[in-house]
C-alpha cells in the first residue's frame, strides 16, 4: 500500500493500525465476518431471564428410628457436620434433628463444581459411616442445582374428572414430556395414584382370631417369583422359574390366611380389597381470576376445580426457550390423543418464554439505544459521521456477544443490560476518532488519508489510557463474592469486553469507513486559537475560567460551592429522602403465598384455610389463575431452591401460586399488588389460626428471609424464651410483616410402652409395634405388576377412617396371643399424653433457632427495619439477667452463653457494598496507577480524577427526583462513571499539554481544551445519558441508569470547570516552586484578559 507520505514518519501505534487498516480490502470483510458471528450468537446462546447461578447444594438424610430429637443431635448430627466442615469449599452448613430423622442442607461456594464437590462429599461420608451408632441407616445423599427448578410447568383440570383420573392421564403426559431432547426431568404433582388398597375390618379379624401381621405375611410370601436355577436334560439345559406376581385384587381377595373351625379364611372374609385411588394425602386445585381469559379459561371466577401439575426441568447449559417450545407443541399434539377433551390443560409457568420476551425487549433496546445515539451524533456531527458511528456500535456489540457466547454466559437480562449499559461508553471510541478525523478534514492541511490517519494518531493515546481507566474502573467488579457475584459479574466482563472491542474497532474499522464517508468534507484553514474571535458560548466559557483563574475570591466561592453541594447531597441518606436498598422488587408475573397452619392441623384443616385465601385471590383484578398445593410442593422457583420449599409436603402446610396478567396489560408492579393483598390474606389465614407470608420472586440472590434474626446459645430453653421476645418485637414494629420463628406450635403426642402382660402372653413388642403401626397409618406390603402401568402398584394394609378415628379406636385393637387368644391393645400398653419435640436447629456446628420476617412501605430495606429494632432487641436478657450481645457481619466464635446474629438481606447487602466498595478502591488504585504512568507525574493523577466523586452530586438527587431506592446497581453506575469521568478529564489535561507544548499560555491552553473538547465530551455524555434512558423504567437497573444520567450530567458540567481551575492552580503552584515566584503566569494572564 502505498501512502502520500513516508511510512518513517513518526507515528504511534494507534496511527500504525490504522495505516494497515484504512486503504485494506481485508476491513470491510472483517467487519462482515464480525456481524455475522454476531447475528449467530443472538440466534444460538441459549436464553434464559436470570443469569445461571452455580450454588452446588446436597441434602442429606440419615434416619434413626426411634430416638429423640436430643438424641439425634448428639449422635448423629454434631458427629456428621464435623466430619463435613472439614471438606474444603463448604461455606455453610444447616441441620435439623427432629424425632427419627437427622437432616444435613450443606451450601458450597458459589461457582464451585457440583461433581466435584459430590464427589468429595460422598467420600467424606463413606469414609466415616463408621461413626454412625448401631441402628442408624444409610445416609440418603441428593445433591440440587438450580438446573432443578422448573422452566416450565402445565395444570391439567377438569370440572368432570377426579384428581385420580387427571392424575393417571398427566402421568401419560409427563412421560411423554421426558422424551424430549434437553429435558432432565419431570415431575408429577398432586392426585392419587391407583393402590390396592386392603380394608381391615378390625371386628371381623377379632372374630376369626386373626392378626393384621398375618395378612402382610400371607400377600409378602405370595407374592413372590424368583429363579431357581436350571437343569439338564438330554442335550439341552431347562430354566427353572418358581412362584408368580400378583397381577389383581381378586388375587388377594382368594388368598388363604388362616384356618377357622376347620374352614380356610381368605382375605376377602375380613377385608375389603379395592383396586382405585388410595387415600387422599393432599389436594391441588385451580382457581380462575378476573383476567382468566387472558389464559382462555373460560370458568366462572371464584370456582375451584380438581388439578395435577406437571413440571419441567432443563439439562444444564441447555435453552430454555427451545425447550419450553418443545413442550408446548408436545402438549399440544397429546390433545385429542392422551388428554381428553374434557380437560383443560393451563400453562402455570413458562421460564422460556419470558426468557424470550425479555431477550426480545432488551435486544430491541439495544437497537433503540443504538439508532438513538447515532441519531444524536448525526445532529451534532453531520449525518456522514452519524453512518460511521452507526456501523461501529454494531459490530462492537456482535463481537461482544459472540466472545460472550464462548465464554459460557447465556442470554439474559444482565448480559444484555451490560450491553446496553455499554452503549453509552462505548461509543466514547468512534465518538472521539470520527470527530477529530472531521476535524482534521476540515482543516485540509493534508491529503484525506494522510489526515485520517494522522487524526486517529494524535487521539490515539489518550484514548488508548481512557479506554483502560474505564475497563479498569468496571473489571474489579467482577470479583465481587457470594451469590450477587456471578448474578452480576456480566455487567463488568461483557462492558469491558465491549470497551475493548470498541478500540480496536476505533482504530481499525472506523478509520476505513471515515476516510470513504468524510473525506468529501469541505476544508478551509485552521485558525490559530484568539480569544476575541470568540462568541456565544465559547466566549462565555472563556470569561468564565479566565474570572476564576485570575480572581482567588471567584475560586474559592466556586470551588466550596462544588464541595457543598456534594456534602449536601448526603443529606438525602441521612433523611432517607433517598432510602438504600441490596436491590428493589421486579415486576414479575407470579406472587406466591405460603400457608402454615399449626403443627397437628389436618389435611382437611389446611384446605378449609387455603380455599378461603383462593376465594379472596378470585377478586384481584390483576389474577388470571391461581394453583392451591395443599400437603403437596407447589413447583419451586430459585428461591424456593434457596428456602427449601420443594420439602413443604406435610399436611399443615400449602400453598398458592398466583399468576398475574401480563405486565403490559396492568398499571401495578407485581410489588405494589403483593403489598396490597397482604393485609387481607393475612387477615383470613389469623382466622383460621394460620401464618400466612406473601412471597415474592427477589430480585437478586435469595436468602432464607429478608429479615433474619439467629439466636445462638448452648440453652435451647433459653433460645426458644428469646426467640419468642425477638418475635414478639418484629411483629411491633412498623413496616415489619410475615413475622414467624423456628419453633413448632405444641402438637400431642401418645407414647404406648409395652407391659409385661404382653410377653407373659407370647406377644412379643415387635408384634404390637407393627399391629399399631398398621391399624393406625398402614403398612405397605409389596407391588402388583399390571401391564401398561406406568407407575408401581402399591399394595396397602388399612383399616376405614372409621376404625381409626380416635384414641379409644386403638385401645381397642384386638391382639392374638400364642394360644389364639385376643386380648385388647389397652391391656397390653401403659399410654403417657406428651408432645412432640421441638426440632433442632444447627448451622456451621453451632445452634440456633430462627426469627424471619419481611419489610414493606416506604423503608423497604432491612437495615431501617433492624436500626428501628436495635435496642429493643438488645434489651432483650437471658434469665440469668446477662445482657445479649447482638453481632452483624459475622457468626459468634463460641455458644458459651446466648448471642444474636442479624443475617438474611441484612448479610447480602453488606458483602456486596463492601465487595464493591473494595472494587471501587481497587479501581481507583489502577486508574491511578495507569494516569501516573503516562503522565508520568504524582499530581496530575489527581486532578484528572477529582471530578469522581462529583458524580453523586447528580446521582442522588436524581434518585430522590425518581422516588427510586439507592440500590448495588446504582452503585455499579457510580464505580462505572469513574471510568467515563477520567476518560472526559484525560482529554482535557492531554489537550492542554500538548497546547502549552506547543507554545500556548497556561490559561489559553486550558480554555481552548475546554471549547475544543467539549464537543466530543458532551456527545460522549448525551451518548451515556441516551444509552441509560433506555433501562430508566426497568425495576431492577433504574437505579443504573439513573447514576449514568444524572452522574454524567452533573459531573460533565463541573468536569469543564474544575478541571481547568485545579489544573491552573497546581501549574502556577509548581511554577511558583520551581521559579519562588508566580509573576510570569498571573502577567500572562494579565495580558490575556487585556486581549478580550
Amino acid at each position: 500500500m502505498k501512502n502520500d507520505y513516508e511510512k518513517s514518519e513518526k507515528i504511534g501505534l494507534s496511527g500504525k493500525i490504522a495505516r494497515a487498516f484504512i486503504d485494506s480490502k481485508l476491513t470491510p470483510l472483517l467487519v462482515i465476518a464480525v456481524l455475522l458471528l454476531g447475528v449467530f450468537a443472538v440466534l444460538n446462546t441459549p436464553r434464559e431471564e436470570e443469569p445461571q447461578i452455580s450454588v452446588p447444594m446436597v441434602d442429606i438424610y440419615i434416619a434413626y428410628p426411634g430416638h429423640t430429637a436430643e438424641d439425634i443431635e448428639n449422635r448423629i448430627t454434631k458427629v456428621i457436620e464435623k466430619k463435613l466442615w472439614e471438606i474444603d469449599g463448604i461455606e455453610y452448613i444447616y441441620s435439623t434433628s427432629t424425632p427419627g430423622m437427622a437432616n444435613f442442607i450443606t451450601r458450597f461456594e458459589v461457582g464451585a463444581d457440583l461433581d466435584q464437590s459430590l464427589v468429595r462429599l460422598y467420600n467424606k461420608l463413606m469414609s466415616n459411616i463408621d461413626e454412625l451408632p448401631e441402628g442408624a441407616m444409610e445416609p440418603l445423599v441428593k445433591p440440587i442445582t438450580i438446573d432443578d427448578v422448573p422452566i416450565v410447568s402445565y395444570t391439567l383440570w377438569s370440572d368432570q374428572h377426579t384428581h385420580y383420573d387427571i392424575k393417571r392421564i398427566a402421568d401419560v403426559v409427563a412421560d411423554e414430556i421426558n422424551k424430549i431432547e434437553n429435558v432432565s426431568k419431570t415431575e408429577v404433582i398432586g392426585g392419587l395414584n391407583r393402590e390396592i388398597l386392603i380394608r381391615i375390618d378390625p371386628n371381623r379379624l377379632a372374630s376369626y382370631g386373626i392378626s393384621p401381621i398375618a395378612i402382610e405375611q400371607t400377600v409378602r410370601q405370595a407374592n413372590i417369583s424368583l429363579p431357581s436355577g436350571e437343569f439338564d436334560q438330554g442335550n439341552k439345559e431347562y430354566k427353572v422359574k418358581t412362584g408368580q406376581y400378583i397381577q389383581n385384587k381378586t388375587e388377594i381377595e382368594n388368598l388363604v390366611i388362616g384356618i377357622y373351625e376347620n374352614r380356610p379364611v381368605y382375605v376377602k372374609d375380613v377385608a375389603t380389597v379395592k383396586d382405585g385411588p388410595g387415600e387422599v394425602t393432599n389436594y391441588v386445585l385451580l382457581g380462575a381470576g378476573p383476567m382468566a381469559e387472558e389464559k382462555h379459561i373460560e370458568k366462572e371466577q371464584g370456582e375451584i376445580y380438581p388439578a395435577v401439575t406437571i413440571s419441567v426441568s432443563k439439562k444444564p447449559n441447555t435453552n430454555a426457550v427451545w425447550i419450553a417450545d418443545n413442550v408446548e407443541k408436545k402438549i399440544e399434539d397429546l390433545k385429542g390423543k392422551v388428554i381428553p377433551q374434557e380437560i383443560q390443560v393451563t400453562p402455570t409457568r413458562n421460564y422460556g418464554e419470558t426468557a424470550e420476551e425479555k431477550a426480545n425487549e432488551l435486544i430491541k433496546h439495544l437497537l433503540i439505544a443504538t439508532l438513538s445515539v447515532t441519531l444524536l451524533i448525526g445532529v451534532v456531527l453531520g449525518v456522514r459521521e452519524a453512518i460511521v458511528v452507526g456501523i461501529a456500535v454494531p459490530v462492537t456489540l456482535a463481537l461482544a456477544l459472540f466472545l460472550s457466547k464462548m465464554y459460557g454466559y447465556t442470554l439474559n437480562r444482565v448480559t444484555l443490560f451490560a450491553l446496553i449499559f455499554a452503549i453509552g461508553i462505548l461509543v466514547d471510541d468512534a465518538i472521539v476518532v470520527v470527530e477529530n478525523i472531521h476535524r482534521w478534514f476540515q482543516k485540509g492541511t493534508h491529503k484525506p488519508l494522510k489526515a485520517a490517519i494522522l487524526a486517529v494518531d494524535e487521539v490515539g493515546n489518550p484514548t488508548i489510557l481512557a479506554t483502560f481507566t474505564v475497563i479498569a474502573t468496571l473489571m474489579p467488579m467482577a470479583f465481587v463474592g457470594g451469590l450477587m457475584g456471578p448474578y452480576m459479574a456480566p455487567i463488568p466482563i461483557n462492558a469491558s469486553v465491549a470497551m475493548f472491542f470498541s478500540l480496536l474497532v476505533a482504530f481499525i474499522v472506523t478509520p476505513w469507513f471515515a476516510y470513504r464517508f468524510l473525506k468529501k468534507t469541505p476544508g478551509h484553514k485552521e485558525q490559530a486559537f484568539e480569544r476575541h474571535n470568540l462568541k456565544g458560548y465559547s466566549k462565555w466559557y472563556a470569561n468564565t475560567i479566565q474570572q476564576m483563574l485570575l480572581n482567588k475570591g471567584k475560586r474559592f466561592v466556586f470551588l466550596l460551592g462544588v464541595i457543598g453541594l456534594l456534602l449536601g447531597s448526603f443529606t438525602f441518606f441521612y433523611t432517607k429522602a433517598v432510602p438504600m436498598k441490596m436491590m428493589p422488587f421486579d415486576n414479575k408475573s407470579e406472587i406466591q403465598v405460603v400457608i402454615d397452619m399449626p403443627e397437628g392441623s389436618t389435611l382437611e384443616g389446611t384446605a378449609a384455610a387455603t380455599k378461603a385465601i383462593g376465594q379472596y385471590i378470585s377478586t384481584i383484578n390483576e389474577v388470571t389463575d391461581y394453583e392451591m398445593y395443599i400437603g403437596a410442593a407447589s413447583p419451586f422457583n430459585f428461591n424456593g431452591l434457596v428456602r427449601h420449599y420443594y420439602l413443604r409436603s406435610d399436611k399443615h402446610e400449602a400453598d398458592i401460586q398466583i399468576n398475574l396478567v401480563e405486565k403490559t396489560n396492568r398499571k401495578d408492579q407485581s410489588h405494589d399488588i403483593a403489598k396490597r393483598i397482604r393485609p387481607d390474606i393475612q387477615k383470613i389465614a389469623g382466622e383460621y389460626g394460620a401464618n400466612a407470608k406473601v412471597v415474592e420472586v427477589p430480585p437478586g440472590p435469595p436468602v432464607l428471609s429478608t429479615l433474619v434474626l439467629e439466636i445462638y446459645g448452648n440453652d435451647r430453653e433459653e433460645q426458644f424464651e428469646v426467640a419468642r421476645k425477638a418475635e414478639k418485637i418484629f411483629k411491633e414494629t412498623e413496616g415489619v410483616v410475615d413475622v414467624d420463628t423456628y419453633m413448632e406450635d405444641i402438637q400431642t403426642q401418645y407414647s404406648f410402652s409395652i407391659k409385661e402382660k404382653a410377653r407373659l402372653n407370647g406377644i412379643s413388642d415387635e408384634q404390637i409395634v407393627k399391629t399399631i403401626q398398621m391399624m393406625v397409618d398402614g403398612a405397605s406390603v409389596g407391588l402388583i405388576h399390571p401391564e401398561h402401568e406406568l407407575n408401581p402398584v402399591q399394595i396397602k394394609i388399612q383399616p376405614e377412617k372409621g376404625d381409626r378415628a380416635n384414641l379409644e379406636d386403638i385401645k381397642s385393637i384386638q391382639i392374638p396371643t400364642a394360644e389364639g387368644k385376643l386380648i385388647p391393645l389397652a391391656e397390653l400398653v401403659d399410654i403417657q399424653e406428651g408432645q412432640v419435640e421441638q426440632p433442632l436447629y444447627r448451622k456451621n456446628l453451632q445452634s440456633v433457632t430462627y426469627v424471619v420476617g419481611d419489610v414493606a412501605g416506604y423503608e423497604e430495606s432491612p437495615a431501617y427495619s433492624m436500626a428501628k429494632m436495635w435496642d429493643k432487641i438488645g434489651a432483650i436478657k437471658t434469665a440469668s439477667g446477662t445482657k445479649i450481645e447482638q453481632y452483624l457481619t459475622h457468626q459468634p466464635w463460641l455458644e458459651d452463653d446466648s448471642k444474636m446474629k442479624w443475617d438474611g438481606e441484612w448479610q447480602i447487602t453488606y458483602e456486596v457494598f463492601r465487595d464493591l466498595g473494595l472494587a471501587f478502591a481497587v479501581a481507583l488504585i489502577v486508574m491511578y496507577l495507569l494516569v501516573t504512568g503516562w503522565f508520568q507525574s504524582f499530581i496530575t493523577p489527581l486532578i484528572i480524577m477529582s471530578p469522581i466523586p462529583l458524580t453523586l452530586i447528580g446521582v442522588i438527587p436524581g434518585h430522590w427526583l425518581f422516588g427510586a431506592f439507592f440500590t448495588a446497581t446504582s452503585m455499579i453506575g457510580v464505580i462505572a462513571l469513574a471510568g467515563i469521568i477520567v476518560r472526559n478529564s484525560i482529554l482535557l489535561v492531554e489537550f492542554t499539554i500538548m497546547r502549552r507544548k506547543e507554545g500556548a499560555t497556561l490559561s489559553d491552553a486550558v480554555i481552548e481544551a475546554g471549547i475544543v473538547r467539549a464537543k466530543p465530551i458532551i456527545l460522549t455524555a448525551a451518548a451515556v445519558v441516551i444509552g441509560a434512558i433506555v433501562i430508566l423504567f426497568d425495576p431492577i437497573f433504574s437505579g443504573l441508569a439513573i447514576s449514568l444520567m444524572f452522574g454524567t450530567i452533573a459531573s460533565t458540567v463541573l468536569t469543564l470547570f474544575v478541571i481547568p481551575v485545579l489544573y491552573c492552580m497546581v501549574e502556577t503552584k509548581r511554577a511558583q516552586i520551581k521559579h519562588r515566584n508566580d509573576k510570569e503566569c498571573k502577567i500572562e494572564c494579565a495580558d490575556d484578559v487585556k486581549g478580550m
